[in-house]
């Protein structure tokens, strides 16, 4: 497929490049960004007036279940909400069943990916075999079979020697290491934030310490061994600090948070809102002013989704047995653009957090609209409203605390290496 997006408002961080544009997509990739740009026979035609045109949007977390709970969500459903929500490119966790800890599992994620899915898929492999933390995976087995990076994302490694093998052992073969950053003994039995909602509504609490420990220790880790490191899905203002002193003084530290953690508390569990539970919990108005100001100064590199898709009857449960997550792969681009009707970040910076920095930290190779790229663009609508509705979700699960909520803004059209993929 060949296209020409007209009249759109082009938005590209990687070219410093905000101005009205056309783009010529030919042959997947990207032919020429220019003014007043024809249509070459054959080429369709999309009018992209009071829209924005940016590189193909990244989420570098997502669980797509598959394989092995594939009642949850499966590669083909997970990869038709990244598109609907303007994602090109997902990078799936690997707490799958079985677990990405070897090159079978990588290759199979693929393969069906590009069979099946709807966009670019890049698995992120186990840092230790079955996510057990007593034994590292072949990580050049699994860089080699496609893997982008590896963690043992949904539980902490907790062994501090073997994770600073990890890093060092990383580093000699080029691949980033992602922290999922918890101190297990601190959480306990707890499943929501301690404060005076767990109080009040008589849940056991998580203390942020727990979380902001466990990243004093990878930024140190990182920091001895000169090894870079990504902390996974912040959401203290403790992590925030010791993240940006970290990098103050030259550590090789990135981070992600999701929209989750700057839009909502933990006044949303009120009621024994399931939806409201995940990992790390949602915390109070002060984390959230701290992960806004972390966006704005550059602490914080990037938003991702931590879609977490689960069956209804995994949430339809008590609070303290219900599973954590929640899907938001169809929700990222409206709560994110929020940041700049509030002044967090400019619209370019937005972009860079969705698109060129989880590039850039992952060594993708995409997340631009230079001519000879390949062409994965997303166009957004800023004024379109809607409203999210769960028989319109193209997720299999509909755990999301925003049902029924109205939004402004969403992905109009999804090109994925030069083919739209999806049009609203």
């Amino acid at each position: 497929m060949n296209l020409l997006i007209k009249n759109g408002r082009l938005i590209d961080p990687s070219q410093e490049i905000d101005d009205t544009l056309d783009v010529l997509v030919e042959n997947g990739l990207v032919k020429e960004i220019g003014k007043g740009l024809a249509a070459p026979d054959g080429v369709e035609t999309i009018d992209a007036t009071g829209m924005f045109v940016v590189p193909g949007l990244i989420d570098m977390h997502v669980h797509l279940r598959d394989p092995g709970q594939e009642y949850k969500e499966d590669i083909v459903s997970g990869t038709k909400a990244a598109v609907m929500g303007g994602f090109t490119s997902v990078c799936c966790m690997p707490n799958t069943k079985p677990v990405i800890d070897n090159k079978t599992v990588a290759s199979y994620i693929i393969n069906k990916s590009k069979a099946e899915g709807f966009c670019n898929v890049f698995p992120i492999g186990s840092i230790t075999y079955a996510l057990s933390g007593d034994r590292m995976s072949e990580m050049g087995e699994l860089k080699e079979s496609g893997c982008v990076a590896v963690s043992d994302d949904g539980k902490p490694v907790h062994n501090s020697e073997l994770m600073m093998r990890a890093l060092q052992y990383a580093a000699g073969i080029g691949i980033m290491v992602i922290s999922h950053a918890e101190e297990l003994e601190l959480v306990g039995e707890g499943v929501m934030n301690e404060g005076f909602t767990s109080t009040e509504l008589g849940l056991k609490g998580i203390p942020r310490v727990a979380e902001d420990i466990a990243t004093v220790r990878e930024t140190l880790l990182a920091e001895y061994t000169g090894t870079p490191i990504h902390i996974a899905h912040v959401s203290t203002k403790g992590s925030v600090r010791i993240i940006r002193e970290a990098k103050a003084r030259g550590v090789k530290v990135t981070c992600e948070t999701a929209p989750h953690y700057f839009t909502l508390t933990d006044d949303a569990v009120r009621g024994y809102n399931t939806n409201a539970k995940m990992n790390p919990p949602l915390r109070e108005a002060e984390d959230v002013a701290a992960i806004k100001e972390g966006l704005r100064d550059g602490t914080i590199d990037a938003i991702a989704t931590d879609h977490a898709p689960h069956h209804q009857d995994e949430k339809d449960v008590e609070f303290n047995v219900a599973m954590n997550g929640i899907v938001g792969l169809e929700t990222s681009l409206p709560l994110s653009l929020r940041l700049v009707d509030e002044g967090v970040l400019t619209l370019s910076q937005l972009i860079a957090k969705m698109s060129c920095n989880p590039s850039e930290i992952l060594s993708l190779n995409r997340a631009t609209l230079k001519t000879g790229s390949v062409a994965d663009i997303t166009l957004i609508d800023p004024e379109i409203e809607w409203v999210l509705e769960a028989d319109k979700l193209a997720s299999k699960s509909i755990n999301s605390p925003w049902l029924g909520k109205k939004f402004k803004g969403g992905a109009a059209a999804t090109v994925v290496g030069g083919k739209l993929v999806y049009k609203r």
